[in-house]
């Protein structure tokens, strides 16, 4: 196996629309979009090549850029106008590496709660470079691809390795996806490692039946009873009024103000997850949750479960499932409902498809309801209630999450249309052009991204 890219991670890949052009500014405003700029001048053998990457850089001569595991991909166009792919290969890291990331991630508290909220902690990097983990590429780490020709980094290699360190800037976690683990994979990676029990030395084996092993075993369970209902108002937290003194420092009063509010703040949390009303992705209904679930892939037993539990059988809850991780519950409903999108929003939408294709460029949909499809592509975009657009593809007969949201029809559309599998191949043609084009510049050509 290449130690570029794998194939079960295919589908973590995020594609980024062409940034403008920028003036008046280093490309790297982070330590690790610094890092990664560091890395490329260690590489190049031409340090004219890095130069003349910046200035196609600067003026917008990059594409809409592919990150996925192991590989950066954009299209680039020279001074000239001539059109080149360029991919930038970086090895993965190993299962063993991941965990120890993990480990060190669960082992404080800070780390922990940082990457909870989504945040991607300076000091973890460094700790992990620490202990021999690098996330950020080292010398020689950046090896360059490019239709051009030139085996070492060319300006398509460095222009497109500049764009790069902008998107770092940000968003860090793509750090993790080139290394190997989208964000989402990594997070639920982080939870299940974070709350799973300690082992305590010279502890006896705990006696039992495995929980997996019992909830597999479907024949030996009786019926779940039903989930008890919503309490009538959010609980009392006990009085700490008692003949005790205080600790030092410590305030009695101000400690029951802070339970009671925690105590309401739990209920209104509740009430909003046992809501049936999950239209707009808020609410988690039964059936969400077994989608939640069947996420952790399960033992084969248990997804049948769940595939009864949800209401969609095992087909219905795989396609679930990809609109549950391209975007939660939001995506979930967007999958599931289709609405009548009038006035005043329907007219932002036509908008908004006129605005993102030039006229000769913008392809023909059909509408129907909140749904607008490409008949002859195989290619959907579904408007979500929150105003995003979400791209779905055509699959077997089935129409199914090709990604998560694009904030205008044309990114969603080249979402849609990129076809990772034939992109991977050496017999891919840089220069097509069209429906059945492949490859990031098939992606701007056909979804008429502006500035490609």
């Amino acid at each position: 196996m290449s130690r570029y890219g794998d194939e079960h991670d295919r589908e973590a890949g995020l594609t980024f629309a062409a940034l403008p052009p920028v003036h008046g500014r280093g490309f790297a405003q982070s330590w690790w979009g610094r890092a990664w700029l560091r890395a490329l001048e260690d590489a190049a053998l031409d340090a004219a090549a890095v130069k003349a990457g910046r200035r196609l850089a600067r003026a917008g001569g990059v594409g809409a850029v592919t990150v996925r595991p192991g590989r950066v991909t954009a299209v680039v166009r020279d001074r000239g106008g001539a059109a080149h792919r360029a991919d930038v290969l970086v090895p993965e890291l190993s299962a063993e590496e991941w965990g120890r990331f993990l480990d060190l991630a669960v082992e404080q508290a800070g780390h922990m709660a940082a990457l909870l909220d989504r945040e991607l902690p300076p000091h973890l990097i460094e700790d992990a470079a620490v202990s021999g983990i690098e996330l950020l590429p080292g010398l020689g780490e950046l090896d360059p691809e490019c239709d051009c020709g030139t085996w070492d980094h060319c300006g398509h290699t460095a222009a497109l390795c500049h764009q790069v360190a902008r998107l770092l800037d940000e968003d860090p976690f793509l750090l993790l996806l080139v290394r190997g683990r989208a964000k989402d994979a990594f997070l639920a990676e982080l939870h299940v490692r974070g709350t799973a029990p300690r082992p305590v030395p010279g502890a006896p084996e705990a006696e039992g039946v495995d929980a997996a092993e019992a909830w597999a075993a479907t024949d030996l369970l009786p019926p779940l009873p039903e989930l008890p209902g919503l309490p009538p108002a959010p609980g009392t937290p006990p009085s700490l009024d008692t003949d005790t003194p205080p600790a030092p420092g410590i305030d009695p009063a101000a400690l029951e103000h802070l339970a009671g509010r925690t105590a309401a703040e739990a209920y209104r949390l509740l009430t909003q997850a046992l809501s049936s009303d999950a239209r707009d992705g808020t609410g988690v209904t039964t059936a969400q949750d077994a989608v939640r679930l069947a996420c952790g892939t399960p033992p084969d037993a248990v997804t049948e479960r769940l595939a009864a539990g949800s209401g969609r059988g095992r087909e219905g809850l795989a396609t679930a499932v990809r609109a549950w991780r391209a975007g939660g519950g939001p995506a979930l409903a967007v999958l599931d409902e289709e609405w009548q999108v009038e006035d005043v929003v329907l007219a932002r939408a036509r908008a908004a498809v006129e605005a993102a294709w030039e006229a000769d460029e913008r392809p023909s949909f059909r509408r129907s309801g909140n749904r607008w499809t490409l008949l002859d592509e195989g290619v959907q975009l579904r408007l979500g209630r929150d105003g995003r657009w979400w791209p779905y593809r055509d699959e077997g007969g089935r129409w199914v999450p090709a990604a998560g949201p694009g904030g205008d029809p044309a990114t969603a559309v080249a979402s849609a249309r990129l076809d990772e599998d034939v992109l991977d191949t050496d017999e891919a043609d840089p220069d097509a052009v069209g429906p059945d084009a492949v490859g990031p510049d098939a992606v701007a050509a056909a979804g008429g991204l502006r500035g490609c």
